[in-house]
């Protein structure tokens, strides 16, 4: 199911130069904020869950994880070099679950880490704050990744689609509408987060078992999804 030759393609394409300093870009933001607010308040708990909270799961993740998602197969199909690599003898499964790996991966490490360097300057891990939205921005990489790499399957305009639901649904209605709030990936991981920080400085609207099983079907499904669709593309350049 994972294909080295595609995973290494997929990597070059998404650490380009100009990709790389994109990615590079909200996390270096990050710490400079933390460093900031840190040297402006000194330690608290609650700031550095309004901050690790607000920026890095509500906007760095999700705008990683459309560049990762979409990036690791979209461009290949806009510009047409995808059939080369549907001419070579690979099940098509396995070149969706290669790219998802990749993808989360570079989604991980852009992400996750950079929260939890940020947690650890703006409270020392302070009723584990930094670990909790660690925890949650690893588990969101995940779901983000599936959910964009079958948006960048399915979708030329793969990375607008990402960002309004990234920054419109999730941000924007899933705080004015409570309905919403249970089909976001952000409220899946913060029931994780909330778990594992003490207190009541993190919440969910959706609880833990609920949050487990939408972002297990949400990957499963978006995956599968995702492999059908170049199956499909496959037949009709075959066609």
């Amino acid at each position: 199911m994972y294909d080295p030759t595609v995973a290494r393609l997929t990597y070059r394409a998404l650490l380009g130069r100009r990709r790389a300093l994109i990615l590079g870009a909200l996390p270096l933001l990050l710490i400079v904020i933390s460093v900031a607010v840190r040297a402006l308040t000194g330690a608290d708990d609650q700031t550095a869950s309004d901050v690790l909270g607000g920026f890095a799961l509500a906007t760095m993740v999700p705008i990683i994880g459309v560049i990762a998602g979409t990036g690791a197969i979209g461009p290949e199909i806009d510009d047409g070099s995808v059939v080369y690599l549907l001419s070579k003898p690979l099940k098509r499964p396995t070149i969706i679950f290669t790219k998802l790996i990749v993808a989360i991966a570079v989604t991980m490490v852009f992400s996750a880490v950079p929260t939890l360097i940020a947690g650890l300057i703006l409270n020392g891990n302070g009723q584990q704050i930094a670990v909790a939205y660690t925890v949650a921005a690893l588990v969101s990489s995940i779901a983000y990744s599936a959910l964009f790499l079958l948006l960048g399957t399915v979708s030329r305009h793969a990375v607008v689609f990402g960002l309004v639901y990234a920054l419109v649904w999730e941000a924007l209605f899933g705080s004015l509408v409570p309905g919403a709030r249970t089909l976001s990936v952000q409220q899946w991981s913060l029931a994780v987060a909330h778990k594992l920080a003490g207190g009541d400085l993190v919440t969910s609207e959706v609880g833990l078992p609920t949050a487990t099983v939408l972002l297990v079907a949400a990957t499963v499904l978006a995956t599968w999804y995702a492999g059908q669709k170049l199956r499909s593309l496959t037949l009709a350049g075959e066609e």
